[in-house]
């Protein structure tokens, strides 16, 4: 069975239902990326996420929604004292915004072990981290990772990436750019969104960011452009595509994280560039106009990618 791994911070997530009252569901940017993957790869393709939790009773409802759902659970991992983060979405015209508890979440541990870290991406064929799982991590983690995973693309693994850029999440800008430009020297894949390339390295165009990716020895850069025209390089070759149908969004949770799933499911099933990218804007398109991180998969329509 061929494998892709997704690693990162699995939270509970609050979004609002009626009146005063909310609804709590599981994700984060990884897990939604997972979720996505799994719902566009076909059957011999095992697809499993990795983390860390608590013990405790909250923590645990975790790997039972994973398995419900074809996720396998074995990289699992667990923190006897902490717990899992919490956030809760706030939207405004579709846009949304995020109110986080998540200082002591245990998936801030899950690089603090050696030899659990190569147990947690070993025999893989494919490897996803994105800017959080780095943010979310101490200095010392954060450099063991990128090691480990660049020492899984020496051994054949596809590495992929997603700079995901959260501020209040790093110890300085600084950090953020220098930790992010080191991860995409390790990443076979990068998948950024402009609005945060613009953010954290003042590019001015898509252009640019692929031309700073590239430059840093990535083969494959899709920059995701909130739905407008998307500027890619792959093998060096440079593309740019447009003209993809609009919608005006319910929720934009989750958006990026489900183009980064189908997109790599499809590279992973042997599809070109193009078909790729087509697949990631056909499956975020239907997720904006779903509330929540996760679109149950029996509403994914994937018409566009047969």
């Amino acid at each position: 069975m061929k494998r892709l791994v997704s690693i990162g911070e699995c939270m509970l997530e609050l979004s609002a239902a009626k009146g005063d009252l909310w609804r709590m569901g599981i994700a984060g940017d990884t897990l939604n990326t997972a979720w996505y993957a799994r719902a566009c790869l076909p059957a011999d393709w095992v697809v499993a996420y990795g983390t860390c939790i608590g013990t405790d009773e909250v923590s645990q409802r975790i790997p039972t929604f994973l398995a419900e759902n074809g996720l396998e659970t074995d990289r699992v991992l667990t923190h006897p004292t902490r717990s899992v983060g919490l956030y809760m979405i706030s939207l405004h015209d579709g846009e949304r915004s995020f109110t986080y508890w998540r200082d002591t979440s245990a998936a801030r541990t899950l690089a603090s072990d050696p030899d659990r870290l190569l147990a947690l991406t070993a025999d893989a064929n494919v490897l996803h981290v994105s800017g959080i799982t780095l943010a979310i991590l101490p200095p010392v983690g954060r450099a063991a990772l990128i090691e480990v995973l660049r020492q899984r693309r020496s051994e054949g693994c596809t590495i992929s990436f997603d700079p995901n850029l959260r501020p209040r999440l790093w110890e300085n800008p600084q950090s953020a750019v220098e930790a992010l430009t080191e991860m995409a020297r390790v990443a076979t894949i990068v998948l950024p969104s402009f609005d945060d390339e613009r953010t954290a390295f003042g590019d001015a165009t898509p252009d640019d960011t692929v031309t700073r990716y590239v430059a840093l020895g990535v083969d494959t850069v899709v920059v995701k452009n909130g739905g407008g025209r998307i500027a890619a390089s792959h093998g060096g070759r440079r593309s740019e595509f447009d003209g993809f149908a609009r919608v005006t969004p319910v929720d934009t949770t989750g958006a990026g994280d489900s183009f980064n799933g189908a997109f790599l499911a499809a590279v992973a099933s042997g599809q070109p560039l193009h078909e790729a990218v087509a697949s990631g804007h056909c499956i975020a398109r239907q997720v904006v106009g779903h509330r929540g991180g996760l679109m149950p998969k029996d509403k994914i329509s994937k018409t566009q990618m047969d």
